[in-house]
């Protein structure tokens, strides 16, 4: 959950204003329940009167009410109201403007529910008003008493209802269209409740729309900042790192943290404003029946609970499984041909059936567990709404509550319980984005082995540039040996430098230490005179023409793939590049010519066109350095040696570093380094080599005939002689 926020940190902005916008939606949800509660008890059952006290009142009304008071109530009454002859069909009483409403509707309230008992024939005395104003103020005040003390034990809401059916009642004895009074409060109210609908749907759209924005940017920073981050990898870091979990990192798992982002701006958040607002709102309508929200709770923490129990392992191992799949579905892919030659097929095949029963059986438990756990919410909330109905319609019979209230407080519970629900559900869900986001996290905070001197200084261009190697020793990380151990030597300009040796002697990581895939563990490495971790990696490989063991295309066309390295170049650049590497032959007898497509990997070009198309990269680029690795073993003999004189009229006054495995390709190299379990066996030219190192002479024999050993060895003599 922490880095899910870290990943958020950098919309703080925005996530305030989903805050305050969900408030506001907050505030819509929540005033709905009540207005509902108006409509029932004020608009239908009351008549739309929404008043304890009468604001008009005739004045044979308000003298029959005046013998249930007091003579220091009277008193207060009379001036709280004045007298108004000519509105009404009555002379009547008419409300000023007063603040002490509450203390009005104290002394009003029992005199009012008397006046209605009366007029009902309901009163124990069976007196009506008449009687009372002919009776003695001692007997009449004995007798209010009396009625007084029967009532106090009354609950409230029954003393507002009789209030409210005597204020209709004397609206109607003054000529009030009470029925207008109704009509206009339903409309009324039903406008708002209208209104705050069509805003809350705004608001809930709104929010909808930045919470997938800030997903969304989230996920696109995460891409981009992953990417960056891979493309600085050294050779190290892509060990620690399988190309399928990179993929998987980069797709599945940021997937799964927008999707949890959205949830958490959308759901998260809004589930507290929600659920404290509709405390509040429950607690102001009726508190004796809160026990039942208690209870709601408290069953379903115990169902997430045991959901938490029994699936959340499950959810810690998806990514595990997911990346799993992919790293077999991309390892059949790529290794189809062999695949087929060897007709493994049914192996390879029971290989990904397992994958993907495993990632399948681990996803059914998990749905099933939120199968299930849905129902079982729904079952909670509706046999809640069954309790409410039930105590309600107990308080309701008691004159404890109104109906209105009661479906109020359904939808106040109701709220409240989706809220938790919602938290609920999100603490399932986070569980696998939380796993998401530590293996994002993982790569974005990853330390690379490889850094830029604080520093750096810059290489000077020379004429008799160089590349020399002092005293250099190289260890793989985690390794208990060196691979290359005490290795100096010094490749001058306009001279090639090759190096050979057994499978395995080092000689691809020997020139892969150049450009810094590697950093050497001992000895220094110098361009020019300048150690290459004091120079940025930057402008280290812009002096670097670089081909690999391995062909690489990008998609695209021919022409992108040769001017890669040197995207401002001129078509006669790229046409000279073709043509040393070759590949000028090819390419003219393609319909497009450069522009012919190249499909990713170059899949679409054999395997000598794509190291031909390779070596033409690297010369369109005109760098200083050539490092060329085992890069022309897929061309026929001809080739080679044509692609070899072209290429050395051409990097006269370059540095030109080549590995290979075949002596035919070394032939006319200047120095010939040997290479012997990561140590150097011998240094010289082709037949200095053959005179005075095994290892060379060992490999020499495996590749030249006879004759061709004895006419080099010859030439070596009498030249000696000479």
């Amino acid at each position: 959950m922490r880095k899910i926020l870290k990943f958020l940190k950098p919309h703080a902005v925005s996530v305030v204003a989903i805050v305050a916008v969900l408030i506001l939606q907050a505030y819509c949800d929540l005033s709905l329940p009540s207005y509902t509660s108006d409509i029932v008890n004020v608009g239908i059952q009351q008549g739309g009167i929404d008043e304890h006290i009468p604001e008009k009142i005739s004045k044979a009304d308000m003298e029959n009410l005046f013998l249930f008071m007091a003579k220091e109530d009277i008193e207060t009454v009379k001036k709280a109201y004045g007298t108004d002859k000519d509105t009404y069909e009555k002379e009547a009483y008419v409300l000023k403007e007063t603040e002490n409403t509450e203390e009005l509707e104290k002394i009003l309230n029992r005199p009012m529910l008397l006046n209605t008992e009366m007029a009902a024939g309901e009163s124990e005395k069976k007196m009506n008003p008449e009687e009372l104003k002919m009776l003695p103020e001692q007997q009449r005040m004995a007798i209010l008493e009396q009625m007084n003390e029967k009532l106090k034990d009354m609950p409230d809401t029954m003393l507002e209802q009789a209030s409210t059916l005597y204020i209709k009642a004397a609206y109607e004895r003054l000529g009030v269209d009470v029925d207008k009074i109704q009509t206009t409060y339903i409309l009324t109210t039903g406008g708002k409740m209208l209104a705050l609908a069509l805003l809350g749907m705004l608001v809930s759209v709104m929010v909808g729309l930045l919470a997938s924005r800030i997903a969304a940017s989230t996920g696109r920073d995460l891409r981009s900042g992953i990417f960056k981050k891979v493309v600085g990898f050294s050779s190290g870091e892509f060990d620690k790192f399988s190309t399928a979990s990179l993929i998987t990192r980069s797709t599945n798992d940021i997937q799964q943290i927008q999707l949890v982002i959205v949830m958490l701006l959308r759901m998260v958040l809004y589930a507290p404003i929600i659920g404290i607002g509709g405390v509040i709102k429950v607690l102001n309508t009726n508190v004796s029946m809160s026990w039942i929200i208690a209870l709601a709770v408290v069953l379903i923490s115990i169902l997430v609970f045991t959901l938490f129990i029994v699936a959340m392992p499950k959810f810690k191992m998806l990514q595990n499984l997911v990346d799993k799949l992919n790293l077999v579905t991309r390892e059949i892919l790529t290794g189809l041909p062999v695949i087929r030659a060897f007709s493994t097929e049914k192996h390879e095949e029971e290989r990904f059936d397992k994958a993907n029963r495993d990632l399948t059986r681990t996803n059914l438990f998990v749905n099933r567990a939120m199968t299930l756990m849905m129902p079982t919410m729904m079952l909670i909330m509706n046999g809640v709404s069954v309790l409410i109905v039930w105590v309600g319609a107990n308080g309701i019979n008691d004159g404890q509550m109104q109906v209105g209230d009661m479906m109020a407080f359904i939808q106040y519970t109701m709220q409240i319980i989706m809220a938790f629900l919602m938290i609920c559900m999100i603490s399932i869900m986070l569980p696998r984005a939380s796993v998401s986001a530590s293996r994002v996290d993982e790569i974005l905070t990853s330390e690379t082995m490889i850094h830029d001197a604080k520093n750096p200084k810059k290489i000077e261009d020379k004429k008799d540039g160089s590349v020399e190697f002092d005293h250099v020793s190289f260890q793989y990380p985690n390794a208990e040996e060196d691979v290359l151990h005490d290795i100096s030597f010094v490749a001058e300009a306009g001279k090639t430098t090759a190096f050979i040796g057994s499978t395995g002697s080092g000689k691809s990581t020997l020139v892969n230490l150049i450009p810094r895939f590697y950093d050497v563990t001992g000895g220094t490495i110098r361009i020019n005179g300048v150690d290459i971790r004091d120079v940025s990696q930057h402008d280290l490989r812009e002096k670097l023409g670089y081909v690999s063991q391995k062909g690489i295309l990008f998609s695209g066309t021919i022409a992108s793939n040769i001017m890669y390295g040197n995207t401002k170049g001129t078509e006669e650049e790229m046409k000279e590049a073709a043509r040393i590497a070759q590949a000028e032959e090819f390419i003219d007898a393609k319909p497009e010519q450069f522009e012919s497509p190249i499909s990713q990997g170059g899949a679409n070009v054999s395997g000598g066109q794509k190291q031909r198309l390779s070596i033409a990269r690297a010369i369109a680029k005109n760098p200083d350095i050539y490092i060329f690795d085992d890069s022309f073993s897929a061309l026929d003999y001809k080739t080679d040696v044509t692609l070899r004189k072209a290429l050395q009229e051409h990097t006269s006054n370059s540095v030109v570093l080549i590995v290979a495995q075949r002596i035919s390709t070394i032939l006319h190299a200047e120095q010939i380094i040997v290479l012997d379990e990561g140590k150097i066996a011998g240094k010289g030219t082709h037949k200095e080599l053959l005179k005075n190192c095994e290892v060379y002479r060992q490999i020499a024999m495996s590749q030249l005939s006879e004759e061709e050993l004895r006419r080099d060895m010859e030439g070596k003599e009498e030249k000696d002689n000479e």
